[in-house]
């Protein structure tokens, strides 16, 4: 259960960026289903609702496979912690989009599918936000 609440300040994050606003990502008519990533051995499930996101991963993001699950863990774990610093600074950095801080553990195996969709969503983010995470994987990349 302890999982649950830690991995639902992603899910949070989601619908906190979801309210920000538009941009060139979000060119779309029809209503953007959420991006749904669960587990139930352990009890978790984030639900990314930002417009544009679902588009991005069909036709943006590398396909599955593409980057080993290691190479994720460790963008992911250097995202989280840019992310984390600028939630805890929103006077410097707009708190719209750094509202809440990710629980995200390097200790806990959290799979493929979750660090894939949590790694392009920061490359959605930095694209959309026009903001630079750090690491050397710039959003203008992923073109």
């Amino acid at each position: 259960m302890k999982f649950l609440k830690q991995l639902l300040f992603i899910f949070t994050i989601g619908i906190l960026l979801w309210s920000c606003g538009s941009s060139n990502l979000n060119n779309t008519t029809k209503k953007e289903e959420p991006v749904v990533i669960a587990n139930d051995s352990l009890e978790y499930e984030i639900i990314i609702i930002d417009p544009g996101f679902t588009a991005f991963l069909n036709s943006i993001a590398q396909p599955e496979g593409f980057y080993n699950q290691s190479y994720l863990e460790a963008r992911n774990r250097a995202w989280v912690i840019t992310w984390n610093q600028r939630y805890l600074n929103p006077n410097q950095y707009n708190a719209n989009i750094y509202e809440n801080m990710i629980d995200y553990q390097q200790n806990i195996d959290y799979g493929y599918e979750v660090n894939y969709k949590l790694f392009n969503y920061f490359l959605f983010a930095q694209q959309k936000y026009k903001m630079d995470l750090g690491g050397g994987f710039r959003a203008n990349r992923i073109n």
